[in-house]
């Protein structure tokens, strides 16, 4: 594919204009050209990236690969959520699964409006609309531009891993070189230096450099800074063991574990991740270790237990029902008994257990689903 770019305006003659073309030995600014040849007119490629300084030239680019209407720009509806503006005609399941896969996992952001969100998660949900309506194919410019260069790389791998899970192709133009080992492109081009590379077939250009965490156990004076990020408002668990996963002494995850009755289970909860790391993977990862261990006695316990584990965030769901490691043992879709749950409120606060506002929990609807950790070489899948 030969692009070809050819921009001119007036060159004005202006005492200012004139005393900039003396001062520095520029003839005229009124002409921009750039030549590029970029073998990609075949289908075997997902992701392209046009990196170069501002001004280069990448964005004259893009609009020249698929026509100016490839070039991503969604309109969002300031009336209405994001979680209803994305692919309003598909189910359900996919919307949570888009937004989930770009990162933004924070389930209040999806309760609000595209114009109320901060600009890291626009970024997201530009990607999650982008994952979910899927065009077949799609440019986007200043891509990770206006956000902060962490959530810009996990950002960047989170959204390159979904796009290769379905059909189409999407180039994204950067001024920035640091997310391209994050995206693991199939082809750069490089409007700086004037160069294209292109991964052999079956393989990519870039690594993504590897993330290692390690696992804190610890107590729950760690819950207060991830509970703003958990999708439910609960208090600490009580007795239980707090784990928290840290990335250069950074904690990014948090999860705590309790024993259930008889000691014959542990049962995991709280399981939240920073959202500047949401998308890297580390969630399932850090959750698998803290499970491991307690297969393994490695708990104040010392006893070896399967783990249970209850979510309702489909896109966790689908997850845990691939991984071979787990095996889904309940799925409710409404809560418990109001009532029942009153009247035995009611026993407790009668025996000085806990006040009692008069109120029971349950009734409401959420698709609840409970997954057991069995561990490495598991059979049951």
């Amino acid at each position: 594919m030969k692009i070809s770019v050819n921009h001119s305006c007036s060159d004005f003659d202006s005492y200012r204009a004139a005393r900039v073309k003396s001062l520095f030995n520029c003839d005229s600014g009124a002409n921009f050209a750039l030549e590029a040849d970029l073998p990609i007119d075949d289908s075997d490629w997902r992701v392209g990236v046009v990196v170069g300084p501002s001004g280069s030239g990448k964005t004259s680019i893009g609009r020249q690969l698929f026509g100016p209407r490839a070039v991503w720009r969604p309109r969002w509806p300031k009336d209405a959520p994001i979680v209803d503006a994305i692919a309003p005609a598909s189910e359900f399941d996919s919307v949570p699964a888009a937004l989930s896969a770009v990162g933004l996992g924070s389930v209040p952001a999806w309760l609000r409006p595209y114009h109320v969100l901060s600009n890291g998660e626009r970024f997201r949900a530009d990607l999650a609309r982008l994952i979910a309506e899927r065009p077949a194919r799609a440019v986007v410019d200043e891509f990770s531009s206006v956000v902060d260069r962490q959530i810009a790389r996990i950002g960047a791998m989170a959204f390159a891993k979904a796009w290769r899970r379905g059909a189409g192709q999407a180039v994204l133009l950067s001024c920035h070189y640091d997310v391209l080992d994050w995206v693991e492109p199939d082809w750069i081009f490089d409007t700086a230096k004037g160069t294209f590379e292109r991964a052999e077939a079956g393989r990519r250009l870039r690594r993504r450099p590897p993330i290692s965490f390690e696992l804190w156990e610890t107590d729950r004076h760690q819950w207060p800074a991830f509970e703003p990020h958990h999708y439910l408002k609960l208090p600490a668990m009580i007795a239980a063991t707090y784990y928290v996963a840290a990335v250069d002494g950074q904690p990014v995850a948090h999860v705590a574990v309790s024993t259930r009755p008889g000691m014959v289970e542990a049962r995991a909860c709280r399981l939240v991740v920073m959202p500047e790391w949401q998308g890297a993977g580390i969630g399932l990862r850090f959750l698998q270790a803290v499970c491991e261990r307690w297969r393994a006695g490695q708990n104040r316990h010392g006893i070896c237990v399967p783990t249970l584990f209850h979510t309702s965030h489909p896109g966790l769901c689908a997850a845990l029902r691939r991984d071979p490691r787990w095996t889904q043992v309940s799925g409710a879709l409404v809560g418990d008994n109001r009532t029942k749950c009153k009247e035995s409120m009611a026993r407790a606060a009668a025996r000085g257990r806990m006040a009692f506002t008069g109120a029971g929990y349950g009734g409401h609807f959420r698709a609840v689903q409970g997954f057991r950790y069995l561990g490495e070489g598991a059979a049951c899948a």
